[in-house]
């Protein structure tokens, strides 16, 4: 089964409905609409739910519209933004770095 792995933080808001989107980068598990995933907790790697994919899209972080924010964190700036993803990825991440927007739903 394909993983998906979040921060505790970020696992605290999905298991109460507050984040419903996530984005990834350099997509190596070919994630695609209809997928059904585990989700982890990075720290432990324990699964803390699982998730069916209904919607995957692509575009650079230029491109980012108010929907692809609607159920995603926030940051305080662009700055912190591609600070944050420059590190999780250990990679400089720029405004022309593709992003995969995936939209998920808890599965009971």
């Amino acid at each position: 089964m394909k993983t998906l792995k979040f921060r505790e933080n970020l696992a605290k808001q999905i298991l109460n409905g507050k984040k419903i989107i996530t984005w990834r980068l350099f997509d190596d598990k070919n994630l695609k609409r209809g997928d059904i995933i585990s989700l982890l907790i990075f720290e432990t790697e324990e699964e803390f739910a699982r998730a069916r994919l209904i919607d995957v899209k692509e575009k650079a972080f230029a491109e980012l519209e108010d929907k692809d924010w609607k159920g995603h964190e926030k940051f305080n700036s662009e700055e912190e933004m591609y600070k944050t993803y420059s590190k999780y990825y250990k990679k400089e991440i720029t405004p022309k770095t593709k992003l995969k927007i995936i939209k998920f739903e808890l599965i009971k």
